[in-house]
């Protein structure tokens, strides 16, 4: 199979720092190649010199004749003046105005991608930066294409968003290179991974689990100057091999040999004793909500709602984009006035709040000085820290702790404003997307700090693995003025959007009962009595049960998604196999609903 693009000992720098070396390789016909590495060390510039957008110093880049390609940047711009119409639907080159909506994929990917809800004659320049995103996107996803270019696709994106661009790329045959820090997304979609470091590209099979499998056997083998590397990628490694039941497909000498590499790694953290400390530090209230009632011009976001945060808690916030949730987090901060009700905060209480937006700082001060500005030394947990220390932990080397705040990026600026906020060693921690511009690396180092945290904490983030992590609990704002508790994380969040997708297409009075079950569901309802002993060893009989069959529904799914792709030009073929994969969802829906059921009988 030849390849789409070949790079041939490719060199590129800027200044006198080299980000490609010497690099070759090739994307082949199909590949879905993720690309990872530290912010600043050259993806976004291989991904150029890939797509043609920039001109390599030395080397050459091939490309198959008549290759068609799509190419969304972070520095993609449409113009200013043009409509969703003209950016996304007139290249297409549809005979009638309307006739673009009988094209079902095209409004599949409208959709999907949130644009039919901007209004196709929606002008770009009064877009936000991630609306004009998504706008982008769609332009490129649209065309019929052999290779798809993407940086950092999923940064605007709510948590359905990313699913469906996952499910999206699976479905095409086309192939496709992308820079993301979204670790689920690299894990689903992705079947080979490029690591740039150090001006050079390692490759790796498989997607994320692989490439920390790889980095975790690569820093075992290498000296004790790796050692603090090691423990870190084999902790992640720990908690993806955790997950349920496996969050991919691995040929068994794989899993054998990840399963010895972390047989002595402990949890990810011991919540026990972590909660006994939160209490001793935090006492008995953090934070409340009694009674309040949120609302942004004639919209209700919250009402009537009574939320209690105690000591220890860590709570993961969910819900499409503009829902509310930033909204709420800074009611909860005290930043933001209750339109009616009122919030309490523990007398004890230190709270800290990451917003989205970057606070100035003086841009003629040094990094380790900004750092310094709030403390010289940390007690996170049971690790003591330097300054120095903690800013090393987020990516500023000793060198790099000298540079001018004026002088970082976006990325650097990101994580020195989360470093100073722990140096300040706060008991809560309040985080609205604190993924953002963050790479995998400067990722797995939050996390870690997390995991020993003595505190509580609430998080808005699209980033499921994140949530999954450092979350012990997670809820949801589905619109209908309550925050829902969702006992089976972010799976039953997607479950219960698609459910609520599906009944807003049904008869209305259908849709009507079907939501009224929901709510009254959401509500709690009555009590449910507690379980015999005989119930819960017959649950825990039908849990077994459920988790085969789950597998079973899982691993068809898989093999659906295949057979879709291989079917791309046989509609016939595809309209049976869509049938077919939606029995097998709607199935496995079903099964997961049952299995919740019997966990809540199983555990009394």
């Amino acid at each position: 199979m030849a390849n789409l693009v070949n790079l041939e000992t490719v060199s590129k720098s800027f200044g006198v720092r080299p980000l490609l070396d010497s690099v070759s390789l090739g994307v082949g016909e199909g590949d879905r190649i993720g690309v990872v590495g530290l912010n600043g060390g050259g993806k976004t510039t291989l991904l150029e010199v890939l797509a043609g957008l920039a001109e390599p110093d030395d080397g050459r880049v091939s490309r198959q004749r008549d290759v068609r390609m799509a190419v969304v940047t972070q520095r993609t711009e449409l113009p200013p003046d043009s409509t969703v119409r003209n950016a996304v639907i007139d290249p297409l080159g549809f005979d009638a105005e309307h006739e673009w909506a009988a094209d079902a994929r095209v409004r599949n990917i409208l959709d999907g991608l949130g644009i039919t809800a901007l209004g196709l004659d929606s002008v770009v320049g009064t877009m936000s930066g991630g609306e004009r995103r998504r706008v982008a996107l769609a332009a490129a996803l649209v065309r019929e294409l052999d290779l798809v270019v993407l940086d950092e696709p999923t940064n605007h994106l709510d948590v359905e968003g990313v699913r469906w661009l996952a499910d999206h790329l699976l479905a095409r045959r086309t192939a496709l290179v992308v820079v993301t820090h979204d670790r689920w997304f690299l894990d689903t979609v992705c079947t080979r991974t490029w690591e740039v470091v150090g001006g050079r590209v390692e490759q790796y099979e498989g997607g994320y689990a692989d490439w920390i499998f790889a980095r975790a056997e690569r820093a075992r083998l290498a000296d004790a100057i790796e050692e603090k590397r090691r423990n870190l990628a084999r902790k992640e490694l720990a908690w993806l091999r955790r997950g349920a039941p496996a969050r991919t497909s691995k040929p068994r000498y794989r899993i054998e040999a990840a399963e010895a590499l972390i047989s002595d790694v402990p949890p990810p953290r011991d919540s026990v004793e972590l909660l006994a400390f939160a209490k001793r530090r935090l006492g008995r209230t953090v934070l409340e909500l009694e009674d309040a009632t949120l609302t942004v011009g004639e919209r209700v976001l919250v009402e009537d709602l009574t939320w209690r945060v105690g000591p220890g808690d860590r709570v993961g916030i969910v819900g499409v984009n503009g829902s509310g949730k930033t909204t709420l987090l800074r009611a909860l901060a005290g930043e933001r006035e209750l339109d009616a009700g009122r919030r309490v905060q523990g007398q004890t209480v230190k709270l800290a709040h990451l917003s989205q937006e970057l606070h100035d700082l003086d841009g003629s001060m040094r990094v380790l000085e900004a750092v310094e500005e709030v403390a010289r030394r940390v007690v996170l947990g049971k690790q003591e820290m330097s300054a120095s220390q903690l800013a090393e932990r987020f990516g500023f080397s000793s060198q790099r702790q000298w540079t001018p705040v004026g002088d970082l990026s976006g990325g650097e600026r990101r994580r020195l404003q989360l470093c100073r906020l722990l140096m300040a060693e706060p008991n809560v921690l309040l985080l609205d997307e604190p993924t953002n511009d963050l790479d995998i690396d400067t990722l797995q180092q939050l996390e870690d700090l997390l995991d020993s945290w003595p505190g509580t904490l609430v998080v808005i983030s699209h980033d499921r693995y994140l949530v999954e992590r450092v979350c012990d609990q997670v809820v949801a704002l589905f619109g209908d003025g309550r925050l829902t508790d969702l006992p089976g994380g972010i799976e039953e969040y997607l479950r219960r959007r698609d459910a609520a997708a599906a009944a807003s297409t049904a008869p209305k009075t259908a849709a009507g009962g079907a939501a009224g079950g929901a709510a009254g569901g959401a509500a709690g309802g009555g009590a449910k009595a507690p379980s015999s002993a005989a119930d819960q060893r017959a649950a825990r009989k039908e849990l077994a049960r459920l988790e085969r069959r789950l597998e079973q529904l899982h691993k068809k799914e898989a093999e659906l998604h295949a057979k879709l792709a291989e079917a791309a030009t046989d509609p016939e073929r595809l309209l049976a196999l869509d049938a077919e994969l939606k029995a097998v969802l709607t199935e496995a829906e079903d099964v997961e609903a049952q299995w919740l059921e019997a966990a809540e009988t199983a555990e009394g």
